[in-house]
């Protein structure tokens, strides 16, 4: 069951002092590590109560549910707009509906959907700019989604070539409506946050490179992970957006539809 809102004011204070902690030492200051609330099977509801504790960023694994949620734009306390991140894998049917809510997709992996999303945006009224990570399977777990470790670095290479030319401010001849952010991955799922401390550290590394590369990867400075188990170890090895949710919001209940009247 969902957290109240009190409960939820206690289980923020925590995890914020474990992330203050954490980024002490590694010698980085709280506000490099962004966290994200990943709101998935928790209703509207659980939303408004995180925005009422000064949460900005939210992350949802199914574009549906997205859509509920986040397609009328809200406003966090401080008057910034709040961030939609869909963090899960995305159909290539849910592409166009992913691009329209999303301020951010965290879940790339083929060269098909950094074009459809181009073209998606492009067809958006004004031109939708969208924040767009390519999600590396670093653990090499056969469950998890992802480019391949050993592909990784090829498919990178592969997209700044067909990227053609770019401004000064990454934007390229051939995606202009796409921002190439950065890396998502998720740790192992061992139990044990150190066991996901290489994965983490194979991403930094692979992020850095083509971040010194500028052009179309001028903006390449994000690294999406870390979860609740293991945040101490990726903000370590450079995260600069951590993934949490049944530790803010409480447990999901996957039994029922979340504000959902067509499922």
């Amino acid at each position: 069951m969902e957290f109240t809102l009190d409960e939820m004011r206690e289980h923020l204070n925590v995890l914020e002092a474990r992330i203050a902690a954490a980024c002490k030492n590694a010698g980085r200051a709280r506000e490099s590590v962004k966290l994200v609330w990943v709101s998935k099977f928790h209703p509207a509801e659980a939303v408004e109560n995180a925005i009422a504790l000064g949460a900005h960023d939210f992350g949802e694994n199914r574009v549906q549910e997205a859509e509920l949620k986040f397609s009328a734009r809200r406003t966090a306390i401080d008057g910034a707009p709040v961030m939609c991140h869909v963090i899960g894998p995305v159909q290539s049917n849910k592409l166009k509906k992913a691009a329209i809510v999303a301020d951010c997709i965290h879940s790339i992996a083929s060269m098909e959907a950094v074009e459809k999303l181009e073209k998606v945006c492009a067809g958006l009224a004004g031109g939708k700019i969208l924040d767009i990570l390519f999600q590396v399977n670093a653990g090499e777990e056969e469950t998890k989604s992802g480019l391949d470790v050993a592909n990784a670095e090829a498919f990178l290479t592969e997209l700044e070539s067909r990227s053609g030319a770019c401004d000064a401010d990454g934007k390229s001849e051939k995606f202009p409506h796409l921002r190439f952010r950065g890396l998502m991955t998720i740790g192992k799922n061992t139990g044990v946050a150190e066991d996901s401390r290489e994965c983490f550290a194979f991403l930094r590394n692979l992020q850095q490179k083509f971040l010194a590369r500028g052009g179309v990867f001028a903006n390449f400075d994000q690294l999406s992970m870390g979860m609740t188990g293991d945040l101490e170890v990726a903000i370590e090895e450079g995260s600069t957006m951590i993934r949490v949710g049944t530790a803010l919001f409480g447990e999901r209940d996957y039994s029922k539809p979340v504000n959902d009247p067509v499922r």
